[in-house]
């Protein structure tokens, strides 16, 4: 994630160039945003983001097409992680022994609702405004673990025996908090959930024995059903935790086939309202009267 951050540090400046007064005067609607934040996987295994804060970047762009209203683009790069040894040791996650983590790339749309508009006259906008968003957008996810010092892509194992694919697609929903400062930018806090239609964020989601759609019990799957040793070792890692276990894969629970996993964004970023001649021509802002 260094190099992303790095991108950050370099864009940063651009948002904050100074402008002459007479630009100010006039309507700025769209905006451009770079930041960073943290993120909160929510899943089946154990969250290890309370115990380590993993950062994230984003990118974006905004356009108002009325004054209270807008859509906007973003680009989101993030890590999530989690491990069952953080567990308390009376919870057997804890003995599940099972991890993830990946690095996932989010593109999302999402139209969002201001409380206050956005005036014709710039220089006069709110110095606080509070707004709501929701939209849809497509993650790439890739779960992988570690395992006798190499790292592994859990997907192509298949170990539930169940294939996933990699792309999948969320549904942002949250708040905002939008300050103005230095005339032509704004510092904003938001927090978006995610909400996911997989439960393979983690490669945990448990097999539903026949005749038990409605338990929240997902089972090991059977070993003899899986691809190779290798999917077999990584389906179910108790062993490892205590090597006397045994091979009772249908004793214990897995995963929880009826919920769906989620996680949740909090950005902190700098926005920056761009002047019209940055993407219009002299000509096309006379004929729209912007002049």
């Amino acid at each position: 994630m260094r190099k992303y951050f790095l991108l950050l540090l370099i864009l940063t400046p651009l948002l904050v160039t100074s402008q002459s007064f007479d630009n100010f005067r006039r309507a700025r609607n769209v905006i451009v945003s770079v930041g960073s934040g943290s993120n909160y996987y929510v899943g089946e295994l154990m969250e290890e983001n309370l115990r380590l804060v993993r950062l994230n970047a984003n990118v974006g762009m905004e356009y108002f097409f009325l004054p209270r209203i807008s859509v906007r683009g973003e680009l989101n790069l993030f890590r999530l992680s989690a491990r069952d040894a953080f567990a308390d040791e009376a919870d057997e996650r804890r003995t599940r022994n099972l991890s993830f983590f990946s690095n996932n790339k989010e593109l999302n749309f999402a139209a969002t609702v201001n409380l206050f508009r956005l005036p014709e006259r710039f220089d006069r906008r709110a110095y606080v405004n509070l707004y709501a968003f929701a939209g849809i957008g497509l993650l790439v996810m890739n779960p992988k673990t570690e395992y006798k010092g190499k790292t592994y892509a859990l997907a192509p194992l298949e170990t539930e025996g169940v294939k996933y694919s990699r792309l999948q697609t969320a549904f942002p929903l949250g708040f905002g908090i939008r300050m103005r400062f230095l005339m032509v930018n704004s510092l904003v806090i938001e927090g978006g959930y995610r909400f996911l239609q997989t439960d393979y964020l983690d490669d945990v989601s448990g097999v539903t024995p026949f005749g038990t759609e409605t338990t929240t019990k997902g089972r090991y799957p059977n070993p003899a059903t899986l691809k190779s040793d290798l999917s077999r070792a990584l389906s179910d890692r108790r062993k490892e935790f205590n090597p006397n276990f045994g091979n009772a894969y249908n004793f214990g629970v897995r995963g929880n086939p009826l919920t769906k996993d989620a996680y949740f964004l909090l950005n902190v970023r700098i926005e920056h309202y761009l002047h019209d001649s940055f993407y219009l021509s002299r000509r096309m802002r006379e004929l729209m009267r912007y002049r």
